[in-house]
């Protein structure tokens, strides 16, 4: 099967990685945070994919830009929840490096294809 457009943009390919990589780590988070804190980080970055999946299907660019907001709301979200899963020790200082790293790449490209779209 031959992948659309839209999945082959690397803002799109970076989501994907990131849900990887926050899979990986919510793992080994304590079981009690699973219907807390672990759910809400997984579901913000399936979001970050899902809305970049979304705008594919818009007609208008206001719609377009509107789920690429939510996509970009949904990574600043994502981000204050590594930062609290750092405070709390559930993540390294490593791995919360490179997982903010990958989010504000994201932004950026987010940012980036708003504009673009105006």
């Amino acid at each position: 099967m031959e992948k659309s457009n839209y999945q082959k943009l690397i803002v799109r390919q970076k989501s994907m990685d990131l849900i990887e990589q926050i899979y990986k780590i919510t793992w080994l988070f304590p079981k009690e945070e699973t219907y807390w804190l672990i759910s809400q980080i997984r579901r913000c970055a399936i979001s970050i994919a899902s809305n970049i999946a979304e705008w594919n299907q818009r007609w208008t660019s206001k719609d377009k830009q509107n789920f690429l907001r939510i996509a970009k709301w949904s990574t600043a979200e994502l981000e204050t929840q590594i930062i609290i899963a750092k405070r709390l020790g559930y993540i390294k200082e490593a791995e919360t490096n490179e997982i903010l790293t990958e989010i504000s790449e994201i932004l950026k490209m987010l940012s980036g294809f708003i504009v673009s779209l105006k």
